[in-house]
């Protein structure tokens, strides 16, 4: 959600059977005050030549500067950068919308399961059968939050950590409008295989990072991890927190998310709810979601 619309990204593909062809993203623009009020609406999009946007989702109370262009941020193979658009959408006259873009300079990083079928390496406990990690794409968020000092945004992705998998995680601010890195990590504490990661910042800047944890003798798990404001920059200082152990395997197919969600209450601006699914017992489509909240130190007590 953004002030002048509500902000879609989508990956294309050629149409038929699989293999299909990706065609990079489209981004498009959704007439928000129209919809609110039940009239007719219209969209805009712009074609993209990069896979793997996703747009920017506002939480807090303070709105972005008037007139701000929406951001939207993905993965670049260069493993040294990100790419960002910026969408300013004019509905009274649609020739003036514009989309602009660049790339943000980033620790290099792998995309997690790189050379492997469908970017699936992820193993689980009691199966051969892996997981896919899509890891060519940003996981859902990137969450915008406006401090009034700054403007921050944060985001994820599954990235390869020595022998496993791991979340690089970002938090990017915007400088003259454009998104720069303000801190990054990569949380992998150690062999087991962290991904499809999700992350917000509270009202006090605190960070929330969950994500699905498995290996060889594990199964799918939901854990999160945090840091508060004035922690080391680029480190989760607050260790790990299970939600739920999982208590099987899944058989016969290897996708797993799309996504989870990090989300902050709006009645406090503090307390998560982090949502994921885990596999009960050995099965084949027998997944179940679950849904924790919590709230980091601190944020109660902020302004």
């Amino acid at each position: 959600m953004w002030p002048d619309g509500y902000y879609v990204t989508y990956n294309m593909f050629t149409a038929g059977p699989q293999p299909r062809t990706g065609l990079g993203s489209k981004v498009c623009a959704l007439d928000r005050a129209r919809m609110l009020t039940g009239a007719a609406a219209t969209q805009q999009c712009f074609d993209v030549n990069i896979d793997g946007f996703i747009p920017a989702d506002l939480d807090g109370s303070t709105p972005p500067p008037a007139g701000a262009p929406n951001v939207q941020v993905a993965p670049r193979l260069s493993n040294t950068t990100l790419a960002y658009t910026k969408y300013h959408v004019d509905w009274g006259n649609p020739a003036q919308s514009t989309v602009t873009g660049g790339a943000i300079n980033v620790a290099p990083y792998t995309v997690a399961c790189a050379g492997q079928p469908r970017l699936t390496c992820v193993p689980q406990g009691g199966t051969t059968q892996q997981l896919e990690t899509f890891s060519e794409r940003m996981m859902y968020r990137l969450a915008y939050r406006n401090y009034g000092i700054h403007e921050s945004l944060v985001v994820n992705h599954s990235i390869n950590a020595g022998t496993s998998v791991g979340v690089r995680w970002y938090e990017l601010r915007l400088v003259g409008g454009d998104p720069v890195v303000h801190q990054q990590g990569t949380y992998a504490p150690d062999g087991t295989f962290r991904w499809m990661g999700s992350v917000a910042q509270d009202r006090a800047g605190n960070i929330a990072l969950g994500y699905s944890q498995s290996s060889s003798t594990t199964h799918p798990s939901i854990r999160f991890t945090g840091r508060l404001a004035n922690d080391p920059l680029g480190e989760m200082t607050l260790g790990e927190t299970i939600v739920i152990t999982g208590g099987g395997s899944q058989i016969g197919s290897a996708r797993w998310g799309d996504y989870t969600s990090m989300a902050v209450d709006p009645d406090d601006d503090c307390k998560m709810w982090y949502t994921n699914q885990y596999i009960p017992a050995d099965g084949v489509a027998n997944w179940h979601t679950r849904i924790a909240s919590f709230t980091l130190p601190t944020c109660l007590s902020s302004s």
